[in-house]
Parts: structure tokens; C-alpha cells; sequence
């Protein structure tokens, strides 16, 4: 039960707020669309105790264009329980390059967590002190700021699914799971079905990665659905989900912003993983990632930010 669901896709951060996507997708219901959109803004917002990123000497200026980085997190919480950030994907978006590039983390990845005094998997962070430790270890992994982040909550994803009417995949492996057979081609998942497609990660030769492929299938196909939606009732259905299992730093006016002035960005995805290998420490299973291949993900992170050593020296 603690595999999560990964949000990979170009856009990304408008699956939250699939709520500025509907209001641009429509206009029959605009004021409705509007008034439901921004309340459910204000119902889903987390401020981090910060005015911006340490490692930013600047704020953000959206109309100048200033690349920004986004967090995405997928946590497994339940009643009682915080739970981990068992998806992380750093997103950075540069309109002027037009452009974007979305890193994913392997939730079993051995970093320093930060504000806790040790190294551990970096998913624990999100268990140890909540969103604030999540976004500092992530920050301090890749040397980037983390502008904004976007944390849904996975047990949602099924309700997500349900609530644009189901979804059509490519599915590319003949296998079964949950209970389910899933063929090769065309298929239609409902809430329940795309959940267990999603989750199988055994019996795929790619293990991990092939896993998040189908996560990344079935985001797409709910984006898609969700921005053909005509029904009052459907979008009703999606404030509903968002309001429930969403949370961000993002204002309804920041991503109004954002969906005005980096629509260009999502002309030219690039997905990375960060590379490194499997190992077990005093009999626990990490995810090693070399020092040179970290440095060279940071710095390819910092042009793609526009982030110079000058600037982030002086940001420090």
C-alpha cells in the first residue's frame, strides 16, 4: 500500500490546480468555474515559513520571466498518519528557453535530512518534519531552490481518475495485478483499475521505471479528459477532489500568472532520473547516487534556472 502514484507530466503543476485548466478550458460556466476555482485555491493553500528560497538571492518575477522551480510530491497520508513523500519530481521551467525539465528523486535515495542531523532515505524526510523538511532536504540534495510545491495526496488518485469519467492508456505490457488482467493496446481504466495499473512495479522488467511510466500515462489521460470536460457536475466533482487531497504555496493568482506567462515551456519536456545504484547499509536498501553524478544534475538544474555561481553565492 505505500507505492505511490508519480505526477509526470509536461504541466504538471496545473494537475493541482486542474482548476486553471478547466477555467480556461470553458466558458459557458465561467463565473461559476471562476468563484469555485478560487475558493478552492484558498481551501488548499500551505504557506512554507519563508519568504522565498535561501538558496534565491531574488524573488521571482513572473512577468520578467524568471525560470521557476516547482516540487511535486505524491504523499501517502492516512488518518492519524503523515505518511512519506513516496513521489518526488522537481520541475524547472524556463519560458525563455522554452522549456522544461522534470528530475525525478528515487524515493530510497540516501541524502542528509536536513534539519534532522542525519542521512537517511529522503522520503522520511516528509515523515520527520512535513512539507518544510521535505522542500529543505530536496534543496539541499540538488543545490537548487524549490520555489513552489505541489503535494497531493495518493489515496486520492483513484476519486481523480473517477471524477473526469475514467481514462484510455497505451498499455505496453501484457500482466495482471489487484485482480485485474491488463492487456497489451488500447485500454479504458476506471478509479480502482487505473490504481492497481499504476502500482504494479514486480513483474515489469523496468522495475521502478516502467512503474512510473504508467503513472505518467494516467496523469496525462486524466489532463486530458479534465480539459474536454463540459458537465457542471464533473467539475464540481474535480473542485471536490482537488479541495480534499491537494495542497501548495501557490496562490490562485500566482498560477494564473504562471498558466499566462510559461504556456511556451510546455512545448519542449525533458524528463531525467537520477542515476545511481541500489546498495544495503547495515542492512537496509538505499539508493547511492555518486557524488559527480549529483554535481552534474545540480548544475544542469542551475543553467536550466539561469542560476549562475555569482548569484548563488549571493544567495547564500
Amino acid at each position: 500500500m505505500r507505492e505511490a502514484r508519480k505526477k509526470r507530466k509536461k504541466w504538471l503543476w496545473i494537475t493541482l490546480s486542474v482548476i486553471g485548466l478547466f477555467v480556461l478550458a470553458t466558458g459557458g460556466y465561467a463565473f461559476y468555474l471562476y468563484k469555485s476555482a478560487t475558493d478552492t485555491v484558498a481551501s488548499i493553500h500551505e504557506d512554507l515559513n519563508r519568504d522565498k528560497s535561501d538558496k534565491r538571492p531574488e524573488d521571482v518575477v513572473f512577468k520578467d520571466k524568471d525560470p521557476i522551480s516547482i516540487l511535486l510530491m505524491g504523499v501517502d497520508e492516512r488518518e492519524g498518519d503523515r505518511g512519506r513523500s513516496d513521489s518526488l519530481i522537481l520541475m524547472t521551467v524556463n519560458p525563455n528557453t522554452n522549456s522544461t525539465q522534470m528530475v525525478s528523486i528515487p524515493r530510497d535515495t540516501r541524502t542528509e535530512i536536513v534539519g534532522k542531523g542525519i542521512d537517511d532515505k529522503i522520503n522520511h524526510a516528509y515523515a520527520f518534519g512535513g512539507t518544510e523538511m521535505a522542500v529543505a532536504t530536496v534543496e539541499n540534495f540538488l543545490d537548487v531552490p524549490v520555489d513552489y510545491f505541489v503535494k497531493i495526496n495518493m489515496e486520492s488518485f483513484k476519486d481523480t481518475v473517477d471524477a473526469v469519467g475514467g481514462v484510455e492508456v497505451n498499455n505496453t505490457l501484457n500482466f495482471s495485478y489487484g485482480g485485474y488482467d491488463f492487456k497489451e493496446g488500447t485500454i479504458t481504466l476506471d478509479g480502482e483499475k487505473a490504481l492497481a495499473y499504476t502500482r504494479m512495479r514486480y513483474e515489469d522488467p523496468r522495475g521502478d521505471f516502467g512503474r512510473q511510466d504508467r503513472q505518467r500515462q494516467v496523469i496525462e489521460g486524466v489532463m486530458k479528459k479534465g480539459a474536454n470536460i463540459s458537465s457542471i457536475t464533473k467539475f464540481g466533482d474535480m473542485f471536490g477532489v482537488v479541495r480534499d487531497n491537494v495542497k501548495t504555496n501557490l496562490t490562485f493568482d500566482e498560477m494564473w500568472e504562471i498558466q499566462a506567462n510559461y504556456k511556451s515551456a510546455s512545448s519542449n519536456l525533458e524528463q531525467f532520473q537520477v542515476k545511481g545504484t541500489g546498495d544495503k547499509i547495515n542492512g537496509i536498501y538505499y539508493y547511492i547516487v555518486p557524488e559527480e553524478e549529483r554535481l552534474a544534475l545540480s548544475n544542469q538544474l542551475k543553467e536550466h534556472l539561469e542560476i549562475t555561481t555569482e548569484t548563488a553565492s549571493v544567495a547564500k
